[in-house]
């Protein structure tokens, strides 16, 4: 029988896409700081070009210190091969900076132990600081039940009809935590950003060999080789 809500809809996938890729695990997690500078580092690029540019700017300064009082010239070109580098760099000290003088010191462990949404709106009033940026930091580096929604993602919820299609990527992210239950938030973020990059490709996706395509109701799929 056919999934007959959202939340069917995306349980049904999430549990084929953990049969076929297995549960996944993520590179160790990061302090909360250094997944806050990641991603800002990760919009607007790949994978590949975030780590070199996170990689980079760790060898180049001693600390999180030393980055936040350094002249903005160095920031930037330290975080280059990222991309947007003279966006990038004055936004990663600024934030080190507002944070420095907020809480005196550049630990961020204490959002831990706030309510979610106490969490998420502190980290959303820094500039750069948007939806995901702050789901990945509370989700991979605290622990908290957020889910983050990326480029993928909204791609792949909206070709299975788990969304509307003219929903907002803001409204996505809340919805997706109304639909799946927080202990599939993990497991399900990494799934489905795997199946869009190997399977549901923005220009051609790869419907016949997709895990899901029993499920989705993308109506311009294909279901011959």
């Amino acid at each position: 029988m056919p999934p007959t809500s959202p939340a069917e809809q995306i349980r049904s996938v999430l549990q084929v896409l953990k049969r076929h890729y297995g549960a996944p695990v993520w590179r160790d997690p990061l302090p909360a700081i250094d997944e806050l500078v990641s991603t800002i580092l990760s919009q607007n690029t790949n994978d590949s070009n975030r780590d070199r540019a996170f990689n980079t700017l760790r060898q180049t300064f001693a600390d999180w210190d030393a980055v936040r009082t350094a002249p903005d010239e160095e920031i930037i070109a330290a975080v280059r091969v990222a991309g947007l580098a003279n966006q990038k760099g004055p936004r990663i000290k600024a934030v080190l900076n507002q944070i420095h003088e907020e809480v005196g010191s550049l630990d961020l462990s204490f959002l831990a132990e706030m309510p979610l949404e106490e969490a998420r709106a502190w980290l959303l009033r820094f500039k750069g600081v948007g939806r995901k940026t702050a789901a990945i930091v509370l989700q991979f580096a605290l622990g908290h039940p957020a889910f983050p929604v990326d480029t993928h993602i909204y791609r792949v919820t909206g070709r299975l009809g788990v969304r509307p299609a003219t929903m907002s990527v803001e409204k996505t992210h809340l919805l997706m935590e109304e639909l799946i239950d927080p202990d599939d938030f993990y497991a399900g973020h990494l799934n489905l950003i795997r199946l869009g990059r190997e399977t549901c490709h923005p220009r051609k996706p790869d419907c016949p060999r997709c895990p899901v395509r029993e499920l989705c109701l993308y109506p311009d799929k294909t279901v011959e080789p």
